[in-house]
């Protein structure tokens, strides 16, 4: 079936079920009654953050930018990547929603071409629910990933978490001054959130890679686990699973040009974790 069909269920715990059948692939996404009519908004925002739907499906677009609006977001939308560059040009969204399946370019292309430009966080939305393709994602700069189907309360935690991440200060800043952390030759800058190799070219970070090298620069001579480094950078702890710290570390280490099979910065402690090896100095930008 294509298109929206939607159904109310009365019992005990309310909820409204709207399925999307498309491309024979039956996405359910389920919201209880009670949170679509009375969201639970956690503050009322003057200026309420941005958010950019990239969904070819103009029925999720539409559901998403209800549910994100109802719960304080403005929300922009586009199907492909030609409408997404349109909006980044007349808007200025704080974070996009990026379906991974788009006519044209897919969203890892998109998601790529982005990095090499912007710090822009970036939410990935796939249907194929294969680690693959999360990993791909996350080596093409995504700071997050949502496997379809997903609940709307989901992604709205995630976006919160990711919006949080990104504007947040860590609280054990060695400075409140300082601007710029050097390192074997590099600059970290605090403000334009991006690097520069010993040549003073820039070098554009992902939101992710940013607060992963940050918390290193925190942090030298110090081994941190992949639960550490999750509860720094993402507040969350990790599942046996979980690889995207081992997947940040790797695009990381390209970017610093080192030897993934002996890397002199970032350096891999067997049964340990990982630690940025050498002297790190802080200051006020030039």
């Amino acid at each position: 079936m294509e298109g929206p069909c939607q159904r109310r269920v009365s019992a005990a715990g309310q909820f409204v079920s709207i399925c999307f059948g498309r491309r024979r692939i039956y996405m359910p996404i389920q919201i209880r009654y009670s949170d679509w009519r009375q969201a639970d908004i956690i503050a009322v925002m003057d200026n309420p953050s941005t958010i950019l739907i990239v969904d070819d499906d103009r029925d999720i677009r539409s559901l998403l930018a209800d549910y994100l609006e109802t719960n304080g977001y403005r929300a922009l939308a586009a199907a492909d990547g030609t409408g997404m560059w349109k909006m980044l040009d007349d808007a200025r969204p704080d974070l996009i929603v990026l379906d991974l399946n788009l006519p044209g370019d897919d969203g890892l292309t998109l998601c790529r071409k982005l990095r090499a430009n912007s710090t822009l966080p970036v939410i990935m939305l796939t249907a194929r629910n294969e680690p693959l393709d999360r990993i791909l994602g996350l080596e093409m700069g995504a700071d997050d990933y949502l496997p379809k189907p997903f609940e709307p309360r989901e992604l709205l935690a995630r976006i919160r978490s990711v919006l949080r991440r990104s504007h947040a200060m860590p609280s054990n800043t060695p400075s409140e001054h300082a601007q710029q952390m050097r390192f074997s030759g590099w600059t970290l800058d605090l403000t334009a959130r991006h690097l520069l190799n010993p040549q003073g070219i820039v070098i554009m970070l992902s939101g992710a890679e940013f607060r992963l090298l940050r918390v290193f620069l925190e942090h030298p001579n110090r081994v941190l686990n992949r639960d550490q480094l999750l509860n720094l950078t993402q507040g969350r702890d990790a599942d046996p699973f979980d690889r995207s710290v081992d997947i940040q570390i790797s695009r990381l280490r390209q970017k610093l040009g080192e030897d993934a099979r002996l890397p002199q910065i970032i350096k891999t402690v067997r049964n340990g974790g990982y630690v940025l090896a050498g002297q790190v100095t802080v200051e006020p930008s030039a």
